[in-house]
């Protein structure tokens, strides 16, 4: 049998609101027993996409995922007996008064190549594919919104968008359709062995949070020479397949039945409706109005109305359901990755 890993800790700190504490205490735990803690690290958009990766460092969107693969690694390996994954970006304050720069940062692709018409690119693609037209892409883009705002109006977050964020930017998204990376975020993500978790403190066994299984899936490359083969999603359905495989679960169904939670990374609409299809939450784009009536596909609210920390929502997400999980909303979670124009996906699967 597979050594389980723990989640012993998570916490976020968000413009100012939220506290590490929780993190922090537990690591503290962990040093006082001798346990050997080793730190996995997220890149803010100022470490910049074409440097040199520092040993250690994780970058993109997917990068939160991959870093949780790591960690079980080294953990499963007897090379660590907890693991922090850190992110910090400080997005808002960083960047104030200097957009430029900010924008400059965020064309990986080149300034001519900018993200959102790229994915315009990348979701006609994929409507290709499905035989859907811009306007049926348009309606699940709609319809995708409102699933993320009614999470926000459950928690008593929902804010209104500025009435110029839901005009058109290209022929398929609306300002609203897009991430919205102004947020100053720090997260942490502490996980352990079995072991190591019981040092760091008492949790009710019947609210311990498991990583179930872990997988991440890349295509032959990234960028707009790659929009096609992206658009396949076939290494996301991969990645799926072999994170479901490993936990031993058939996700879907559970989350069809209401006895699951779902974090789909959602930069753009394309990428959550493509996971829903991927893993056969719809079977066909004719399922997807019903999936999104009736399901969140968010625990947060989604990567423009709760804001994007850059490479670090799928950390939020990861800290967000393991709390969810533990509060006993639900036995098992779902968090996705999605790096660069998607090249990178992976799926997290956390269980108590």
């Amino acid at each position: 049998m597979t050594p389980p890993v723990v989640v012993v800790a998570g916490a976020c700190r968000i413009d100012g609101c939220g506290s590490l504490a929780p993190a922090v205490q537990a690591v503290e735990r962990l040093d006082r027993a001798g346990c050997r803690v080793h730190t996995l690290v997220i890149d803010p958009l100022s470490a910049g996409w074409h440097t040199p990766l520092v040993p250690d460092h994780f970058r993109s969107g997917c990068a939160p995922v991959e870093a949780l693969a790591e960690a079980c690694r080294r953990l499963r390996a007897g090379r660590a007996d907890a693991v922090v994954i850190a992110g910090d970006d400080r997005l808002r304050s960083e960047f104030a008064g200097d957009r430029e720069r900010r924008q400059r940062l965020m064309a990986v692709y080149g300034e001519d190549h900018p993200l959102p018409e790229l994915y315009t690119r990348l979701a006609r693609a994929w409507c290709t594919r499905w035989g859907l037209d811009d306007a049926a892409f348009r309606d699940l883009a709609r319809r995708l919104y409102h699933n993320c705002a009614a999470v926000l109006r459950e928690q008593g977050r929902y804010r209104p968008p500025a009435p110029q964020w839901f005009e058109p930017i290209t022929g398929l998204f609306r300002g609203v359709d897009c991430a919205n990376p102004s947020v100053d975020f720090e997260g942490r993500l502490v996980v352990a062995t079995a072991g190591a978790a019981r040092e760091a403190g008492p949790v009710p066994a019947g609210r311990r949070v498991l990583v179930a299984g872990v997988a991440v899936a890349e295509a032959a490359g990234d960028g707009p020479d790659h929009v096609d083969e992206i658009a396949a999603y076939d290494h996301l359905a991969r990645a799926y397949r072999d994170a479901c495989d490993r936990a031993g679960v058939a996700f879907a169904g559970r989350y069809r039945a209401g006895r699951a939670l779902l974090e789909a990374y959602t930069c753009y609409p394309v990428v959550p409706l493509a996971l829903l299809l991927a893993s056969g939450i719809a079977r066909a784009p004719a399922d997807l109005p019903a999936v999104l009536a009736g399901h969140p596909v968010t625990v947060t609210g989604g990567m423009n109305l709760a804001r994007a920390p850059w490479n670090n929502p799928a950390l939020h997400a990861l800290v967000a359901m393991a709390g969810r999980l533990r509060a006993g909303d639900a036995p098992l979670g779902l968090v996705h990755g999605n790096g660069g124009l998607g090249y990178k996906q992976g799926i997290a699967l956390l269980s108590t």
